[in-house]
């Protein structure tokens, strides 16, 4: 490994314009010229950790066509918005989950390894590049966690935060991928 104090003259000939990290970011949280709030650190604690997504117009449009008091689950309306967010760079079907979750806790749960696991014995696995499969495979994670609420009397509403808790206290002993 070279220090500073090991490189010649013409190495240190580096063009700063091929910096390409989250360039879009980068360029607005260069620019700031305002009191830093909650939004900004943020922001750069996204840009840090390489995790910051900038969505489409179209997709956060969808977002919003889904309405928190809704009494009527729109499986359409659904399927369009997790291919949508799921085409968004750094979105993958947890993050797009937890946005919908987030968006509406009646319809939505977060779909993660451990409540997955806790409620199908298996881990949750599928390819990244096949969307549509993405989408079904949250679409019946929904169906089975209701099905799972109903039988268990657990709030639906609540049922992400609380399976996942149980199967860290009962499945404590057991390795996910990835962790």
């Amino acid at each position: 490994m070279k220090t500073i104090f090991e490189i010649t003259p013409s190495e240190n000939d580096l063009d700063i314009s091929t910096f390409k990290y989250q360039v879009e970011l980068t360029k607005k949280l260069d620019n700031i010229n305002s009191d830093f709030n909650q939004e900004i650190i943020n922001e750069i604690i996204l840009w840090k950790v390489n995790r910051y997504a900038k969505f489409d117009e179209k997709t956060i449009n969808l977002l919003n066509k889904i309405n928190r008091n809704e009494e009527n689950f729109n499986q359409n309306l659904t399927g369009d918005i997790l291919l949508n967010l799921l085409k968004q760079k750094g979105v993958r079907l947890a993050m797009a989950s937890t946005i919908l979750r987030f968006k509406n806790p009646k319809f939505y749960q977060i779909i993660d390894q451990r409540v997955y696991r806790f409620i199908y014995g298996k881990e949750l696995n599928y390819s990244e590049t096949n969307l549509n499969l993405q989408i079904v495979i949250y679409l019946d994670y929904i169906e089975k966690l209701k099905e799972v609420c109903q039988k268990y009397q657990i709030k639906f509403e609540e049922a992400d935060r609380i399976l996942y808790k149980m199967d860290k206290e009962y499945n404590k002993d057991l390795k996910l991928k990835g962790y």
